[in-house]
């Protein structure tokens, strides 16, 4: 009786044994799996992307459409902006150049002038500026020249589905197809993506001194502004014009008439009203996609660009023609005077990094993010130059 109950015994050690190494292969798989899983998602926040942004690098995709307005004596910082923009990207570009007439022929010149290499990735455009015939003067003269132009891109570009707009005074850190992704993070309320006006409500604008409705706490900036414009086409904005919702073309024209009075940046202010009576219809980007002097004029208050350096560099306030921002002159400066077909690191990033340690204001003070991101669209940068030089020889 005895034997049987110690064989017994053993058999169901060895039973409960193999159990418990089942269960445990069984944890151990599901582990890897959802590893596997998540991997691809911790990357793309890694990298500021989504997946499917990522995939767009490989896949055949419509050009990245980017769009700007040019008047007065910004062709040549227009140019350089567009040069930072085919730098660095990897998609093919078009640029959609809004500029006044007189300027058509020195755009022209300068983008048939660049490198073969560069010159075969993008295509480009160039439209007089167009505003409604009865009130052009009132619109051309709107804060800065010619700036209120960006209002009537979904009028203008009819056959465009999408577009980026930039001010004259953006410098693209990384490749433009990034931000173009945000597109697809689009919910089906929203039309347009922007970055806040301020980052801190205690030094903001418009929470202190505006006469007028702005978008959430501190309102946002028009620098870098991304719309699906057959959205924006199509859509009835609520607002405080009329009893019932209007489109965008019939929206402009009420809403300058009755706040021309009580705005200060122009169309942006516009653009502030509009989204402050529609807050569903805008994606909100974080501060490296728009980083200006506000963000460390007082002292560093754009959080993701500390984490993950600068992605977008908007010099408003004209810091790159003047000395009162060292830090955004030196970037400026050293993506003008660098030589397209030049080597990245050595003509662009390491200078760039030496001038940097000489600005000892509250942006110069935070010089890495200045060039952290940068660093890494230079190496990609120099990777391409690599794999292309076996075919050039």
């Amino acid at each position: 009786m005895r034997r049987y109950l110690r064989v017994l015994f053993v058999c169901t050690l060895l039973v409960f044994c193999s159990l418990l190494y089942i269960f445990n292969q069984l944890v151990s798989s599901l582990e890897r799996a959802d590893h596997r899983e998540r991997a691809p998602r911790t990357r793309a926040v890694d990298t500021g992307l989504s997946g499917r942004a990522q995939d767009d690098r490989s896949a055949p995709q419509d050009p990245v459409q980017l769009a700007v307005v040019a008047c007065g004596s910004r062709l040549e910082e227009t140019l350089v902006m567009l040069k930072s923009a085919v730098l660095f990207s990897h998609r093919h570009l078009c640029f959609h150049i809004f500029s006044e007439d007189h300027l058509h022929a020195g755009f022209r010149q300068e983008l048939e002038s660049w490198p073969q290499r560069f010159r075969s990735t993008f295509s480009y455009s160039v439209y007089p500026i167009v505003f409604p015939s009865e009130n052009a003067r009132e619109w051309k003269r709107l804060f800065k020249p010619c700036a209120s132009q960006r209002l009537f891109l979904p009028l203008l570009l009819k056959q465009v589905d999408s577009v980026l707009y930039v001010d004259t005074d953006v410098l693209f850190l990384r490749p433009l197809e990034d931000v173009w992704s945000f597109l697809s993070r689009f919910n089906s309320s929203q039309v347009a993506a922007m970055s806040p006006e301020h980052e801190e409500p205690r030094i903001g604008w418009y929470n202190r001194f505006a006469r007028h409705p702005y978008y959430g706490q501190t309102g946002v900036n028009s620098g870098v502004m991304l719309m699906n414009m057959t959205r924006i086409r199509h859509t009835l904005f609520k607002n405080d014009l009329a009893a019932v919702d209007l489109k965008w073309a019939d929206l402009l024209m009420p809403l300058l008439h009755k706040y021309k009075l009580n705005i200060t940046w122009g169309d942006q202010d516009l653009l502030n009203i509009i989204f402050h009576y529609n807050p569903e219809s805008l994606l909100l980007m974080e501060c490296l996609w728009n980083y200006r002097p506000d963000h460390c004029i007082y002292g560093s208050n754009c959080i993701s660009a500390e984490h993950s350096g600068v992605y977008i560099l908007h010099g408003n306030r004209g810091v790159y023609h003047d000395d009162k921002q060292p830090a955004f002159r030196a970037v400026y400066d050293a993506i003008k005077q660098f030589p397209l077909d030049g080597d990245p690191l050595r003509g662009l990033l390491l200078p760039l990094e030496e001038k940097l340690k000489s600005d000892h204001s509250y942006c110069g003070r935070s010089r890495l993010v200045f060039t952290k991101r940068l660093r890494q669209s230079v190496t990609e940068l120099q990777e391409e130059q690599e794999r292309s030089r076996p075919a050039e020889v």
